[in-house]
């Protein structure tokens, strides 16, 4: 267009006549045939396998399992983007940082993510409330606010290192407990869940639940192991049809059982605290707390709002701590050298002390680098999901129209060899390089935007504290046997099979 316009420029002075008419038509018409350009490519022309042929990779070839694995096989046959159809579902599969970005900046004032429908579906058969992972619009709005005030202030987050490096050093001690005579502790992944699950309810109840105790409270680890069969038998429910629950039950009960001791579970810790707080009102004294049941309770939320919402909580941070601790010090354990770097850069920032607070948190990079390379090679939810409901988006080329599922490959775009040099090998250094940069949205293992993790923050301090103490207190050996372990796909992505480590006392 700029050598038709200068041409044209050049013709019209030396006719004396003046150029700008026909320029701006010419403008015009450029402008229109791009727009039926645009206009033409539409999801039809969009590449992606037969229904049939997705239908067989999904439940033929164990790909529930496998959806990391499918993205890439997606990206390398189809390219950066591809649609899947099942049934009367039409997914849009996007794998570049680029067009990720491109849906993310168009989401709307109220992002939607992937419908989670028997979630939904749950909620509305008991009756329930929705919380910050089920509910949309200016629902989800209200209480993200609120909850960001507490959550993804620096400072507020701060405030809870004392007792997160509490629950940390009764992680230890069980450690100690849980090796074998070799210093073997096995299926080290179950230990750091109810780490996890102890964590996050100190945040939100400022109690202990006892995950970490000799003995496990029975109703502790039954709240445990209803979170691991819930997200078994998510994406099993979600893809099975409503109609099929009445001639196949047992999925949809068991999703249901799961999540009924769940909120039973938080509504009883819940009342709880409640009760305690309205004794010490009627003796006169004075309550105040820092935990996050304490503000939503105060913000004059229903109480139905206040149990959706702390229930959800109580399980999105679990499998962040769990999944990222065990591949941390499962790729640590595999490089001495990197875990000695490490090691010294903590005791360089602690100078003699032996607990970490949050403040020091700033001054260990390879520490901060670490984790992100292992969120980059293990990302916890593998793929998200944006649902535009507000206007037909443009994305790629492609005319999306709006309510389209839209699905953001992450663990694709991670460990693809475009945008990552060697993406399958463990190397925290490549965040350090100054002369080497990355696409922001190449790997964003907690989202970007409104909806982006809101326990970051919070999941990251308990992390850092946690990795720094165990390095501090252990060498980190791998398993004896060699044991190769690889992800999978469980709704959120977790390891294969059991990962078993050496802790040996420095």
């Amino acid at each position: 267009m700029i050598i038709v316009r200068r041409m044209l420029q050049q013709v019209l002075r030396v006719s004396g006549r003046s150029a700008i008419p026909l320029i701006k038509w010419m403008e015009r018409w450029a402008e229109g045939a791009s727009a039926k350009q645009h206009a033409a490519k539409t999801l039809q022309d969009m590449p992606g396998p037969s229904v049939a042929s997705f239908a067989w990779d999904l439940f033929a070839k164990r790909g529930l399992s496998r959806l990391h694995h499918l993205q890439l096989e997606g990206l390398q046959r189809y390219g950066p983007m591809w649609k899947a159809s099942f049934g009367p579902i039409l997914t849009v599969h996007v794998a570049d940082p680029v067009l990720i970005e491109q849906v993310l900046r168009q989401e709307g004032q109220h992002p939607m993510r992937s419908d989670l429908s028997s979630w939904k579906d749950y909620r509305k058969l008991r009756g329930h409330h929705y919380g910050l992972l089920t509910s949309e619009g200016e629902e989800w709005q209200s209480v993200r606010s609120l909850l960001g005030k507490h959550m993804l202030r620096p400072k507020a987050v701060e405030a809870y290192d004392e007792t997160l490096n509490g629950v940390v050093s009764d992680l230890i001690a069980k450690l100690r407990l849980s090796r074998s005579s070799e210093g073997l502790v096995a299926d080290i992944s179950s230990e750091f869940y109810r780490f996890g699950l102890e964590g996050i309810s100190s945040v939100l109840f400022e109690s202990r639940i006892g995950c970490l105790d000799e003995v496990i409270p029975e109703e502790t680890e039954r709240f445990i192991q209803s979170i691991n069969t819930m997200f078994v038998t998510t994406l099993l429910t979600m893809f099975m049809p409503k109609w099929l629950h009445r001639l196949f039950p047992k999925p949809w009960n068991t999703f249901c059982q799961s999540w009924d001791y769940m909120f039973d579970f938080a509504k009883g810790h819940i009342d709880q605290r409640m009760t305690a707080e309205a004794e010490k009102v009627a003796r006169g004294e004075e309550v105040e707390g820092r935990y996050l049941t304490y503000f939503l309770s105060r913000a004059g939320m229903p109480m139905k709002t206040v149990y959706s919402n702390v229930t959800e909580l109580l399980l999105a941070g679990v499998d962040t701590i769990s999944s990222t601790m065990s591949w941390s010090l499962y790729e640590l354990s595999r490089h001495p050298e990197m875990q000695a770097m490490l090691r010294d850069e903590v005791l360089s920032v602690l100078q003699g002390r032996s607990i970490p607070e949050a403040a020091d948190v700033a001054r260990m990079p390879l520490l901060k680098a670490t984790v992100k390379e292992v969120l980059r090679l293990y990302p916890v939810i593998p793929a998200n999901a944006r649902v535009t409901t507000e206007r037909d988006i443009e994305v790629g080329g492609y005319l999306i129209p709006k309510n389209t599922l839209i699905t953001l490959c992450h663990f694709a775009t991670s460990r693809d060899p475009a945008v990552f040099p060697n993406p399958d090998e463990f190397q925290p250094h490549r965040w350090l390089k100054k002369d080497q940069t990355f696409h922001p949205y190449a790997s964003i293992p907690f989202g970007v935007g409104k909806r982006s993790c809101i326990g970051r923050r919070i999941a990251e301090l308990e992390l850092y504290l946690a990795l720094s103490r165990i390095l501090l207190e252990f060498d980190v050996k791998p398993d004896p046997e060699g044991i190769s372990v690889k992800p999978k796909t469980r709704t959120l992505l977790v390891p294969e099979s059991v990962i078993s480590l050496q802790f040996i006392e420095r």
